[in-house]
C-alpha cells in the first residue's frame, strides 16, 4: 500500500511539474524579461544578462532564506500562472468545440451564425461540384470521364469545410457534431443517449485509448490559453506578440488533428461495440443497422412523463 501511494505521488508530482510549474515558469521568465526590457530595447540580449547579474548580487537573494523564499515565490506563481491557463484553456475548448454557440451572446452568436451560413454555402458548392464529378465518372463513354485525381481534389476541399454539412462555426466542433449525424443517419441512433450505456460495455484498452485522444485535445486548447496569456505582454515588449501568434496556430492545427483522432475513435467504438450493448440488453443478434439501432434506443429511451387528467 505505501508504495502504491508512494508511485501516485510520484506521478502527480511529475504531472504537477510537466504541466502547470515548468511552462508557468517560462511564462513568468519572459515577462521580467519584458518588463526590463521594454519596447525600446527589446532584443537587447546584453542588458538583460546585466539586469540578471545585478539582481542576483542582491542582499535579498544572497542569502540562503532569500533564495528559499525566492524559489517558494517562483513556483507558486509559475503554479498559479499554469492555472489560470488551464482556466483560459477550457474556454478555447468550448469555443472551438461550439457545442452550445446558439447561446452565445450577442454580437458573437450573430458572428458565428453568420460563419456557419457562409461555411455551409461553401460546402453545398463544393459538394455539388463532386456529386457532379461522380456521376460524369460513371459516363458511358470513357472519352467523357474526368479524371478522378479532379474529383479527389473537391472532395478534399470539401472535407477542408467540414466532414458533413456544417452545423458549427468551427471545423472541430463540427468534426464532433459529424458523428451524431452519421449514426442518426446510418443508424438511427442518438449519441447522447447511447454514449453512457455503451461506455461501460466498452473494452478497457479501447476506453484508454479514447481517454488519451480526449487528454490529447484538452492539452491542445490549453496551448490556447497559453497564447492568450502571452498576448498581453506585447504592450510594453513586442516580441511577445509573435510568440503568442505561433501558440495560437500550434494550438489551432492541433485541435484539429486532435478533434480528428477523438472523433474517428468515438465512431469507430460505436459501430464496433453497439451490437455488444444490444448482447447486454438481451435483443436479438443482427448486424449493424436502422433495424438494430432502433431497438437499441428503444430499450435505452425513457418513456415520456405520463400527464395527469385534469380534475
Amino acid at each position: 500500500m505505501g508504495g502504491l501511494l508512494s508511485e501516485l505521488s510520484n506521478k502527480l508530482a511529475e504531472r504537477w511539474l510537466t504541466l502547470l510549474v515548468l511552462p508557468g515558469a517560462l511564462y513568468l521568465a519572459v515577462a521580467a524579461a519584458g518588463h526590463t526590457l521594454g519596447q525600446s530595447a527589446a532584443l537587447d540580449v546584453g542588458r538583460l544578462a546585466y539586469a540578471i547579474s545585478d539582481a542576483a548580487r542582491a542582499p535579498q537573494v544572497a542569502t540562503v532564506g532569500g533564495q528559499v523564499v525566492l524559489l517558494a515565490a517562483i513556483l507558486a506563481g509559475a503554479a498559479v500562472t499554469g492555472l489560470a491557463a488551464q482556466s483560459l484553456g477550457s474556454v478555447v475548448e468550448r469555443v472551438a468545440l461550439a457545442a452550445g454557440w446558439h447561446a452565445w451572446p450577442w454580437p458573437f452568436g450573430e458572428l458565428a451564425e453568420r460563419h456557419v451560413a457562409r461555411r455551409q454555402r461553401r460546402w453545398d458548392v463544393a459538394r455539388a461540384e463532386y456529386e457532379d464529378l461522380w456521376l460524369l465518372e460513371r459516363a458511358p463513354r470513357p472519352a467523357d470521364r474526368p479524371m478522378p485525381r479532379e474529383r479527389h481534389r473537391v472532395a478534399y476541399r470539401c472535407q477542408r469545410i467540414s466532414v458533413e454539412r456544417p452545423e458549427r462555426p468551427t471545423w472541430s466542433g463540427d468534426r464532433i457534431h459529424a458523428i451524431a449525424v452519421r449514426l442518426d443517419r446510418d443508424a438511427h441512433v442518438d449519441l447522447l443517449i447511447l454514449w453512457p450505456h455503451l461506455w461501460l460495455v466498452l473494452p478497457e484498452e479501447i476506453r484508454g485509448e479514447i481517454g488519451r485522444a480526449r487528454a490529447v485535445l484538452t492539452r491542445a486548447a490549453v496551448l490556447g490559453g497559453w497564447a492568450l496569456l502571452y498576448l498581453p505582454l506585447a504592450w510594453w515588449w513586442w516580441p511577445a506578440a509573435p510568440l503568442a501568434a505561433t501558440l495560437v496556430g500550434i494550438s489551432a492545427r492541433r485541435l484539429r488533428t486532435a478533434s480528428d483522432t477523438y472523433a474517428t475513435l468515438l465512431e469507430a467504438s460505436v459501430r464496433l461495440h453497439m451490437t455488444d450493448l444490444a448482447d447486454k440488453l438481451r435483443l436479438e443478434e443482427q448486424p449493424m443497422g436502422p433495424p438494430l439501432g432502433s431497438a437499441v434506443m428503444r430499450r435505452l429511451s425513457s418513456p415520456a412523463p405520463a400527464t395527469e387528467p385534469a380534475s
